[in-house]
């Protein structure tokens, strides 16, 4: 049974990706804050917290010796949308870099041997079309500005894998009508969930992802750097 771990599993997006795992038969790791929460259906609940090191460090005990097919760093937050530069607090705009660029890193460096011992050795980490120099938008400083960071950081981090053949790629879910991308979404989530899938269900050892062509949108296409 391939296995995979989705960080903010309760709702949005990554809940709907739990529920298209586990339709297909994965065993599902459900990342969020409290185990309490609303989870898919037979999915396994992991408490994690990303603005906790600690807690961050402890999947590597509490997941010790589990093949992990995915990981899928989904998790994030948005603190500064619809505001002006003089709105945005230092404090959110750090949060932002905390939860969307270095929490991501750190969990796919506690589970890079949960990978390892996989079969198909895929991270995969959502990511956003804004965070695209080149096609840069204005406002959006904090968001637009730890996505990128997530791309660099990414990129860097799989560098660094490359030896144990594990894959890590970016993907921009589209515009989704979820509480973050608001009800002006262009696509709703199955429509993001089933394109993200068809590109990271095809990673694997034997077909390795490409990050020098810019990273994936939804539906497959590339966005540049």
């Amino acid at each position: 049974m391939p296995t995979i771990l989705i960080t903010g599993a309760n709702r949005g997006i990554g809940l709907a990706l739990a529920r298209s795992y586990r339709r297909d038969g994965w065993r599902v790791f459900a990342a969020s804050r409290s185990p309490d929460e609303s989870l898919a259906e037979g999915a396994e609940a992991v408490t994690l917290d990303l603005s906790n090191p600690a807690s961050i460090k402890a999947l590597t005990s509490t997941l010790a010796g589990i093949p992990i097919d995915i990981v899928w760093n989904n998790a994030g937050v948005y603190l500064d949308k619809s505001q002006t530069l003089e709105q945005v607090d230092n404090r959110d705009w750090l949060r932002s870099f905390e939860i969307n660029c270095i929490a991501p890193i750190r969990i796919a460096e506690a589970l890079v041997e949960n990978v390892r011992l996989s079969e198909r050795k895929v991270m995969a980490f959502t990511t956003s079309k804004m965070a695209s120099l080149a096609v840069n938008g204005a406002g959006a400083y904090a968001y637009r500005s730890s996505k990128t960071a997530l791309n660099m950081a990414v990129r860097c981090f799989a560098k660094d894998q490359e030896a144990m053949e594990i894959s890590c790629l970016l993907l921009h879910p589209g515009h989704v009508r979820t509480d973050m991308g608001g009800p002006e979404g262009d696509i709703d989530i199955a429509t993001s969930v089933a394109g993200m899938r068809k590109v990271v269900d095809q990673i694997s050892p034997a077909y390795p992802a490409d990050m020098n062509k810019g990273y994936f949108d939804y539906d497959g296409s590339r966005i540049a750097w």
